[in-house]
């Protein structure tokens, strides 16, 4: 109740929630942001073989989401990666 009360009130929102986090962008795993958001590589390998793909070289992204789940985005259903606009460094162009 207060951290909500506080964002509200004072606009601190962006201090206190926490950002997607990019973790693999156009099949390289981004090692730099695992031990800053304390994720394993074994999590991420864990969450791309959960969207049935094998290999990391066909994933566009794959995002530490601010609920702590990781989301993967295959190559092939990446689009024009609209949908990352809201994540730091993720733009596919």
């Amino acid at each position: 109740f207060l951290v909500a009360a506080i964002t509200t009130r004072f606009g601190a929102r962006a201090v206190v929630t926490a950002n997607p986090t990019l973790l693999v962008k156009r099949g390289r795993i981004l090692e730099s942001a695992f031990h800053t958001q304390r994720v394993t590589e074994s999590e991420v390998l864990q969450a791309v073989r959960s969207t049935g793909v094998g290999d990391v070289g066909m994933v566009a992204a794959a995002v530490l989401e601010t609920d702590g789940t990781i989301s993967v985005v295959p190559q092939h259903r990446a689009g024009n990666g609209s949908a990352l606009r809201d994540v730091p460094d993720a733009s596919m162009e």
